[in-house]
């Protein structure tokens, strides 16, 4: 942060001196570049892209909410002491793979692109239109096992094959690039 600030002003400077400049036009782009450069962070690169095959993905995602497990449910929460599921879902998303999801489940559901219920991996985000609800969403692990947050029981694994949620079913996202 503190270089692209000292960038930006130098840049500044350079950009004041030349304003007369007939090249102005070929400066000012290059100065665009400059601080475009200059401002971008060194960010770390998406843990996802580690991953070879689902199982593992699996694995790092179940032993993750072991310390979920049981966190009730509140609406609007982001937090150990309560949660609601699209804010689960993008806590895992951004703690175990660095990937920044949006907060909302409308907002998740345009996220990656739209996997069939038959070629779910672990990982995928599944949703759900359980009857009197609005949305619902969870992350797949396999098996028809899927981590979400109950509102009776909080974080939680269940199986997609278990009637109400195989009526509930709508549609998944892939979002790692496995």
């Amino acid at each position: 942060m503190k270089a692209m600030l000292i960038c930006m002003r130098y840049s500044l400077v350079f950009c004041k001196r030349i304003r007369n400049s007939p090249t102005f036009e070929l400066v000012a782009i290059i100065f665009l570049f400059l601080v475009t450069g200059c401002a971008s962070t060194t960010q770390k690169p998406s843990r996802a892209s580690c991953y070879q095959s689902p199982a593992e993905v699996e694995r790092l995602i179940r032993s993750h909410v072991m310390h979920w497990e049981g966190t009730p449910h509140c609406l609007g929460g982001t937090g150990r002491n309560c949660v609601d599921c699209s804010g689960f879902v993008m806590l895992v998303y951004n703690n175990l793979f660095n990937i920044r999801l949006p907060r909302s489940t409308v907002e998740q559901l345009i996220i990656g692109r739209q996997i069939a219920k038959t070629n779910l991996q672990a990982g995928d985000v599944v949703f759900f239109l359980p009857p009197g609800k609005k949305r619902h969403v969870g992350i797949y692990l396999s098996s028809g096992e899927f981590v979400h947050v109950s509102s009776s029981k909080g974080v939680t694994i269940s199986n997609l094959h278990d009637r109400y949620w195989r009526h509930a079913y709508w549609t998944a996202r892939r979002i790692l690039p496995l």
